[in-house]
């Protein structure tokens, strides 16, 4: 897998994948699950959506996982 995922784009997924996940759990509802694929792609710096249109918010190119 190539990264393709910035730092800064890590942590703006990491910072909402938890108000999201915590955002669930208040309202007791099931949506709160989708917060762990932002802290699932965040924490292995790839996001199958940005493949099909070419994105990389990453600084180096074509870094290895």
């Amino acid at each position: 897998m190539v990264r393709n995922v910035g730092s800064v784009d890590r942590v703006v997924r990491l910072v909402l994948g938890a108000a999201v996940v915590l955002a669930g759990l208040y309202f007791q509802t099931w949506l709160g699950a989708l917060g762990l694929i932002f802290i699932g792609t965040a924490l292995i710096g790839w996001c199958p959506l940005y493949m099909p249109f070419g994105i990389s918010t990453c600084a180096v190119k074509n870094n290895k996982a």
